[in-house]
């Protein structure tokens, strides 16, 4: 029998065997998005924020909506985290219902991307010409509030028209088909109607609305990823930048993204500003006041405070 020196001499001759460091799986960062979500959709085209998030151990998955309340509908109910930008009629509808939401970025206003528009041969030059008929827009969305406010200075309400709502391809082919009176829309939809079907612009929205866009998260992911957000804000910034300083380029790869011709892209891009920024107290004064007038017409079931929306700041 091998004496103790001889087992403890065979023991130290074996080679260390240590456990392999395993890399945990990568947490999935769910972003929603529109077909107006231009920096949103530069990012995702170019694979920009999976390399800016690698060293995080963070993947990332896209789900595309149709508009902005059906996104945050998504976000509050924890199918995406993260949303891309929505108009500043949309956080009211969704924090009415309850949502615990924050805002971790927003654009500054460019209220010459959204119109009122009817078809050139329509016979109407006025708002109040609109009284008893019907008017498409989507529910909640910018042009939703950009209504209300067209017919408040029209001395009109709500309760004066007939509103259909409708996402964007429905409602172009209403409009088109002349079924609906005149049409709420945003870019890159509004410059689309405008050169391919001679849309004429009936009510802008200067003067109505500063149609700023916003980003959301849950604000449990806000409060647990700050870090991913300050990616993501960092990178957004990068692409707005580019955007507004090569239009052109831009266009031209925007377009086939969105299934529109350059020259529409550009016009789109052009009135808008994709200037990111932090939230600040006048996109929020601006929120309250949407929401107040949304509650005044009694759009939505009771009033919201938007104390209650949560705020992200990027680092300095």
């Amino acid at each position: 029998m091998p004496n103790r020196r001889h087992v403890i001499a065979s023991a130290l001759a074996l080679p260390a065997v240590w456990p392999a460091r395993v890399r945990a799986a990568p947490e999935q960062l769910r972003i929603g998005y529109q077909k107006s979500s231009t920096l949103m959709i530069w990012l995702k085209s170019r694979g920009t924020l999976e390399t800016a998030l690698g060293p995080l151990n963070v993947d990332v998955s896209w789900r595309e909506f149709t508009s902005g309340l059906p996104l945050l509908e998504a976000l509050n109910v924890g199918a995406v985290d993260v949303s891309s930008d929505v108009a500043d009629a949309v956080p009211p509808f969704v924090l009415a219902a309850g949502a615990r939401l924050s805002c971790w970025a927003a654009e500054s206003p460019s209220p010459q991307a959204q119109a009122l528009v009817v078809r050139a041969d329509a016979g109407i030059t006025r708002v109040a010409q609109l009284k008893g008929r019907e008017v498409g827009f989507a529910k909640g969305a910018g042009t939703h509030y950009l209504v209300l406010a067209a017919l408040k200075r029209a001395g009109l309400s709500m309760r004066d028209i007939e509103p259909a709502f409708l996402n964007p391809a429905d409602a172009r082919a209403a409009f088109e088909r002349g079924d609906i009176a005149a049409w709420a829309i945003w870019d890159p939809f509004l410059a689309a109607v405008q050169r391919q079907a001679g849309a004429r612009v009936l009510s802008e929205s200067v003067g109505l609305s500063d149609y700023r866009r916003f980003y959301l998260a849950s604000s449990a992911f806000a409060q647990r990823r700050g870090d991913v957000l300050a990616v993501v804000y960092t990178e957004l910034l990068r692409a707005g930048v580019w955007i507004k300083r090569n239009p052109d380029p831009a266009a031209q790869w925007h377009a086939p993204l969105v299934g529109l011709d350059a020259a529409t892209v550009a016009a789109a891009n052009a009135r808008r500003s994709y200037q990111v920024q932090p939230v600040d107290a006048d996109g929020l004064a601006d929120l309250q006041r949407i929401a107040d007038a949304f509650t005044d017409e009694s759009v939505l079931p009771r009033k919201v405070h938007l104390a209650d929306l949560g705020v992200w700041r990027p680092p300095v």
